[in-house]
């Protein structure tokens, strides 16, 4: 059975910008895997860095039973998603489980660190999955097979100098839409402290706004969520899609 592996820095990030994918990739009989590296432990304004966390880590769960997907615990707190070797090794142990022929994660340039680091990671452990001298944590035999990299829309579909993304691949969430809403309604202790810090009044309308923003710039579909594909070299054959060819009708490429 296929495998695909979601990871992001923290709870309600996949369901943000990847969640649509991975229903479609969970009722075409992929095997799911989702990380959140972080434990969210910060995204409150009313609860303790520990209760946050609990409470956050809950949620995540309950969002990756629903789709149905293997959730993996967090490594770290949020904030302290660092390029070093001890994360790394521990998002390689996570790869070398998981097994994916495709991983999705943040864009490389996104409007936090967090962000961007957690994709550092993502790759990096992507890359050593089959390198027999590198030793994750724990300890796993490594893993071989073709894998490719797909890149979520950053916030606001631009870099933080507002520079704008074009995606490679756009995937149909119009159908998936309720559902989507559904993972990210499990983050229900979001919708406070994003009102407080990003002024998202709904984070849920915020969602669905964003997919209705990239089906427009789809010019196909009327909700999307969209993809830049990292280069091949390391991780697989060139023309290596697996996204676009698993998804079929249900993803497509921009209009040269």
């Amino acid at each position: 059975m296929p495998s695909v592996l979601a990871v992001a820095a923290h709870p309600d990030d996949i369901e943000f910008v990847m969640a649509g994918t991975l229903l479609r990739l969970a009722k075409l009989g992929w095997q799911v895997h989702y990380l959140n590296i972080a434990n969210g432990c910060i995204g409150s304004m009313v609860t303790s860095r520990e209760e946050t966390a609990r409470i956050r880590l809950a949620e995540a769960i309950e969002a990756a039973n629903l789709i149905p997907a293997k959730h993996y615990p967090p490594i770290c707190d949020d904030m302290a998603i660092f390029y070093n070797a001890e994360n790394f090794a521990k998002v390689a142990a996570v790869v070398r489980q998981a097994k994916p022929s495709i991983v999705l994660t943040h864009s490389p340039s996104d409007y936090m660190e967090d962000h961007e680091a957690a994709c550092r990671l993502a790759v990096s452990a992507t890359f050593a999955k089959g390198m027999p001298n590198y030793v994750s944590a724990p300890s796993l035999p490594p893993t071989e097979g073709e894998v490719a990299v797909y890149h979520a829309s950053p916030h606001g579909n631009c870099t933080p100098l507002r520079e704008p993304i074009e995606p490679h691949l756009f995937v149909d969430t119009t159908d998936m839409l309720n559902e989507k809403q559904a993972l990210l309604a499990c983050h229900r202790s979001q919708q406070g402290w994003l009102d407080s810090t990003q002024k998202m009044s709904s984070y849920l309308q915020t969602m669905v706004d964003m997919d209705r923003q990239r089906g427009i710039l789809s010019g196909q579909f009327e909700y999307a969520e969209a993809y830049r594909q990292r280069l091949h070299f390391g991780f697989s054959s060139e023309g290596f899609d697996p996204l676009g060819q698993a998804l079929g009708k249900h993803a497509s490429r921009p209009k040269s």
